[in-house]
């Protein structure tokens, strides 16, 4: 069959929706300012779609370092990959603030985090070793095992029994090849707001030889006490042996960063190939970036905002009867039960009656019959729109629960 025939007969999960879903529930449209409140469809909505953690992408000292920054060096300087032309003493000095502040001796710079992520574990692992990991992890790490040629072994979400249990059979195998185990799991899992359980998976280091990359892109600048992340925040940032995280969170920006041991950056600086091979970071986001870590280090009073907010938001939605899961962060999921149609004109509903802005999830992301709203609060939030979030949750819940929505979907089915 011609390649462009299947294309054209299989579309995807995502793509045999886009007729009608396009500019609505994929690629809408956000304008305006970075911030709480934006324009949908000409609508001002509250927005809580957006990983602005910290409130940092309209803060008027980053905004100021990276208008100077684009005009003295433009966006193309340094032309090159850094290996060949494109190293310069603010790359450097970059990386050595980063690892300070995770606790690491050495990191190492990234153009994006999830094209980071998935070259990293590439570069790690050869053959003979094998991957263990958490079966809820991010598509980067999912993809980063793909390219893996040996074997893998994937536990229950959390699960500490399935975990030693693989771990168990991957040690067996990596005796059988001479290889070594890695194991990868989240600092926090993005979609069920749940952190890693990074120190339980550090215990087991007493009894079984592995190491341990943990993607922490919603930890960084969130948790911790001075926001280093989930490692930071469980007391065991010691036992994370590789740690990476993107810019795109927490930081408000483009890139991302791996910090370990000396040695271990110095092998991926050397044989990452998604760096060595592409160009380097642009200066205005380098620079961006240490104006936005300097303000993330000494103004601890943008994550006690954030907490607030977190904590207002996901205990007005619990006193209210709201099923929130076991998130532990600042990412905030509601359950609902019902078929993807009414979550369809739930979100509608909600974004056209009561202006509210939230992403939906549904069958095949999560179980048949529920339906999960994401809402991800900022530093930038304030009571106002938390209280008024909350009004237009217990609104819509009411009319999920009556049925108002299945009828709906009902006619629409008659009408097709």
């Amino acid at each position: 069959m011609d390649i462009f025939e299947r294309i054209k007969n299989h579309p995807g999960p995502l793509e045999k929706y886009a007729d009608y879903a396009e500019g609505d529930y994929v690629f809408p449209v956000l304008e305006g300012e970075i911030g709480p409140r934006m324009k949908f469809k000409g609508n001002e909505m509250i927005i809580w779609s957006i990983n602005d953690y910290l409130g940092l992408a309209n803060h008027p000292e980053v905004r100021k370092t990276d208008a100077e920054a684009a005009i003295k060096y433009g966006m193309a300087y340094p032309m090159g990959a850094r290996a060949m032309s494109g190293q310069t003493p603010y790359h450097a000095e970059l990386e050595k603030q980063l690892a300070e502040f995770v606790q690491k001796e050495s990191s190492y710079l990234l153009n994006f985090g999830y094209q980071g992520m998935l070259s990293i574990i590439d570069t790690l692992v050869s053959k003979n070793d094998v991957i263990v990991y958490d079966v809820d992890s991010h598509a980067c790490i999912v993809d980063g095992v793909r390219l893996h040629f040996g074997k893998r072994f994937t536990y229950r979400h959390n699960d500490m029994e399935s975990f030693e249990k693989n771990l168990q059979r991957a040690t067996k195998n990596a005796a059988e090849t001479g290889g070594g185990v890695l194991v990868i799991t989240e600092g926090v899992f993005g979609m069920r707001g749940e952190q890693g359980k990074l120190k339980e998976i550090v215990e087991f280091k007493k009894k079984y030889n592995f190491r341990l990359l943990v993607d922490d892109a919603h930890g960084f600048g969130t948790l911790g006490k001075t926001g280093a992340g989930a490692g930071e925040e469980q007391g065991c940032q010691d036992g994370i042996d590789i740690y990476f995280s993107t810019f795109a969170k927490s930081m408000a920006g483009i890139g991302a960063f791996v910090a370990a041991d000396k040695e271990i950056i110095k092998f991926l600086k050397y044989n990452l190939r998604s760096q060595i091979f592409a160009k380097s970071l642009p200066m205005p986001m380098v620079l961006g970036a240490l104006k936005r870590l300097e303000l993330l280090r000494n103004h601890p009073e943008l994550k006690e905002k954030l907490w607030h907010n977190v904590n207002r938001l996901q205990e007005g939605l619990k006193s209210r009867g709201f099923n929130i899961g076991n998130t532990n962060t600042c990412v905030t999921p509601v359950y609902l039960q019902g078929t993807p149609i009414e979550a369809t004109l739930l979100i509608k509903d909600i974004r056209e009656n009561y202006k509210i802005f939230t992403s939906v999830v549904v069958y095949p992301v999560i179980p048949k019959g529920m339906i999960l709203l994401r809402l991800i609060p900022t530093a930038s939030h304030n009571d106002e729109d938390i209280d008024e979030t909350l009004r237009a949750f217990e609104s819509v819940r009411d009319k999920l629960v009556s049925g108002v929505y299945k009828r709906e979907e009902e006619k629409l089915q008659l009408k097709i």
